[in-house]
Parts: structure tokens; sequence; C-alpha cells
């Protein structure tokens, strides 16, 4: 079985989720690999498919989408995952869900789970106009990815793609 870890990050937080989510399949005896959304031109050999993107105002980044809406039909004949990375700090406090194509994600992929992990700010990464919108909103600066979670997130879905009975190694 080949897992493909999908995802789209602009400073690079999500990027090291995806690749943290990866290797933990790895170490789990599953074959994986990631790449940024852009850059995937086959999935023909994949037998599941991951899917994340950093959320910038609520929204999945353009390259997570352009990469759900080309690839849509091929994408449904594969168990999916997604997660989404982007709030900062220790709690999420906006009643409206996220990301905003979460209606869209859900009728395309029919995912089998949407996780939502927390992400992380470092202000040497952004640009000028980006320091003065973080320090605009307050937004807290650090990094708020648990990798705890994100790995048992990922063990999570090496046990719902084995065999009954299997253990990852014997798939």
């Amino acid at each position: 079985m080949r897992i493909l870890v999908v995802y789209a990050s602009k400073h690079g937080a999500t990027r090291g989720i995806a690749e943290r989510i990866t290797q933990t399949f790895q170490r789990l005896g599953m074959e994986a690999e990631s790449h940024v959304a852009g850059a995937v031109t086959n999935l023909q050999t994949s037998s599941a498919v991951v899917i994340g993107s950093a959320l910038y105002y609520g929204s999945w980044m353009k390259g997570a989408m352009a990469f759900v809406r080309h690839h849509h039909a091929l994408l449904a004949q594969r168990p999916v995952w997604r997660f989404s990375s982007g709030p900062l700090g220790v709690g999420v406090n906006d009643n409206e869900p996220q990301p905003k194509e979460l209606g869209e994600l859900q009728q395309t992929l029919k995912p089998r789970d949407h996780h939502i992990f927390f992400g992380a700010l470092d202000p040497d990464t952004l640009s000028v106009m980006e320091r003065m919108v973080i320090k605009g909103v307050h937004a807290p600066v650090g990094d708020y990815r648990d990798w705890n979670e994100v790995e048992a997130w990922a063990a999570s879905i090496v046990h719902a793609l084995a065999p009954t009975g299997a253990t990852p190694s014997q798939m």
C-alpha cells in the first residue's frame, strides 16, 4: 500500500506536518511520500491520499484547492484524509467552519476524516507586510504544532487502512 501526502504550505509549518505524517507512515511500515500540491502529476500509484493545507483567513491555499479540483475523479476512487494547519495559540475562537471550502471539500473528496492542527508563526519567515499584519492583529508568535497529535492521527490512518487483524508491517 502506497500513501501519498500532498500539501500546500506558505512558510513551512504545514510542510513540516506533512513530512511528520509521512515519516510516521514509513515508521509504521507503510510506503509513503510527500509532495507539494503543485508538483503532483500522477496519483495512479497511490492507494490512499492525505491532503493538507495551511489556512489563511479561514481558507485553504489556492494550490491545495487546485489539486483537489484537478484530481477529483481519481481522488474519488481512493480513501482520502484531510488536514488543515493554521490556528495559532491554544484554542480556536472562530465559530466559522474552517476551511471556508469545507462544503466543497466534503462533497468532492468524501474524506474519511478532517483534522485541524495548530500551526506555527515565525516572524523571520514573513514579508514586511505580513509582519505588519500579525502585529496589527496581535497574532501569537511561536510553534504550536503538537507532534504527538500529528503522529497519533497518522497512526490512526494506518490502522484504518490495515486489513482486519493485520498489523501495518503485514500489509
